[in-house]
């Protein structure tokens, strides 16, 4: 079992996703530069937060060309795991591995805070130690993490049950007060139809370890574990 972290220029969030996976989880982890060519033996791809590039044009909009992502769509093509949080969210979106785009903030104000998101879907290798309906309190840093997509693009998210996280009040209630940034039907983190990539704003390397005060996040990195030690391949 073993993790890549990716590093794009702007990545800052890279050293908290090494952390939890090979401290708290105890499985390899190598961080993975943005040259690198070949994803040196990961079985789970991950995509930290930051400002990749920058930000320049706009959020992830620049990291699609970097060499690593080239593997990586290689990788998720093949059903190997790739997660994307925050910023690494954005660039799935940019690269096309996941639907849909993060545009700005509905308020247009740079969001730093702890808010509430509940699981939708257990069936993933990245949910599936959490039980449906789960709240999970997770922080947030983003200026632009309004989840958009079309009417139609939705449906077809909503049907084939490709909504992995919506933002939710400490009741699990799905509120507009309870949305930060606007995100169409409150999603927080969606998945592609094979459900082998997931992309989501808040950042659960963030909230993994009780010393820190909070660890509700580590169930996702339980999840990825778990699913990689039953994956026959390995």
């Amino acid at each position: 079992m073993k993790f890549g972290i990716v590093i794009l220029p702007g990545s800052n969030c890279d050293h908290d996703a090494m952390h939890v996976t090979s401290t708290l989880i105890g499985a390899q982890a190598e961080f993975l530069w943005h040259k690198d060519t070949d994803l040196k033996g990961a079985d789970c791809v991950i995509i930290p937060g930051g400002f990749a590039y920058g930000d320049y044009l706009r959020a992830g909009a620049l990291a699609k060309f970097a060499p690593i992502m080239e593997p990586i769509r290689r990788h998720a093509a093949g059903g190997g795991l790739v997660l994307g949080i925050c910023n690494g969210f954005q660039v799935l979106t940019e690269v096309g591995l996941l639907p849909g785009a993060l545009m700005r903030n509905q308020h247009l104000r740079f969001l730093g805070r702890d808010v509430f998101i509940r699981a939708e879907q257990t069936d993933t290798p990245f949910t599936s130690q959490l039980t449906a309906g789960q709240i999970l309190r997770t922080p947030i840093a983003h200026g632009e993490g309004n989840y958009f997509a079309e009417a139609a693009v939705l449906d077809e998210l909503e049907h084939n049950r490709q909504i992995v996280f919506r933002y939710c009040d400490d009741e699990g209630r799905l509120t507009a007060e309870a949305n930060p940034n606007g995100s169409s039907r409150n999603i927080a983190g969606v998945c592609n139809r094979e459900r082998n990539v997931v992309g989501m704003m808040p950042h659960p390397e963030r909230c993994s370890e009780a010393l820190l005060g909070n660890a509700d996040g580590l169930g996702i990195f339980r999840s990825i574990a778990a699913s990689l030690a039953h994956s026959p391949s390995l």
